[in-house]
């Protein structure tokens, strides 16, 4: 082991991040997707597969928990969570509809679906993208490398420019958790 490679992995973060800052508009825009669905009454459904599964359930922790400032629990359900759920639908019908199933039995028109893959390509999540749309849920997604088939199913993408999926997850959690930041600081009720 040495500094070198630590140096490395610092250094390419920077360089994706420095990109990344042409995202602003969309992170800004996908805080206010989730914004107005939130203060309609409205809930955000989160999915992901492997890390992106962790940062669903980090970021639906962050709604309904509070992110830095003390307000209501927020609504929000990350659909990655409920093993017995996963394991029958994987079962009975297809891994690929794992999570669009919850999104039939859960999601309401006006709810947010935000669905993650560093490739923009996990047919599950994509699946319950399409899902979504067809309940008029709001879908946003977040993504990287050319953004995959998700680009076309999101009203709202964030697209990280790398082909790392470190770096596109590191990209994930920030705006994650900007967006959040930017929740948190509405008047909302204690």
């Amino acid at each position: 082991m040495n500094i070198k490679t630590i140096e490395t992995v610092f250094d390419d973060h920077g360089k994706v991040l420095e990109k990344s800052r042409a995202l602003f508009p969309v992170i800004l825009s996908m805080a206010d997707i989730c914004r107005k669905a939130l203060e309609s009454g409205h809930k955000i459904l989160i999915c992901g597969n492997g890390g992106s599964a962790a940062d669903a359930q980090h970021i639906a922790a962050e709604f309904v928990g509070r992110f830095h400032n003390e307000r209501m629990s927020l609504p929000s359900i990350a659909l990655t969570t409920d093993t017995s759920i996963l394991t029958a639908v994987a079962n009975d019908y297809s891994y690929d509809y794992v999570f669009a199933r919850q999104v039939e039995g859960l999601g309401d028109e006006g709810d947010v679906l935000w669905g993650i893959s560093t490739s923009g390509n996990s047919r599950n999540v994509n699946e319950a993208l399409k899902t979504a749309a067809s309940k008029g849920l709001v879908t946003i997604g977040s993504t990287g490398k050319t953004g995959g088939e998700m680009v076309s199913l999101c009203q709202e993408t964030l697209v990280v420019p790398s082909d790392v999926t470190a770096r596109i997850q590191e990209i994930h959690m920030l705006s994650a958790h900007i967006i959040c930041q930017l929740i948190d600081d509405m008047d909302w009720k204690k």
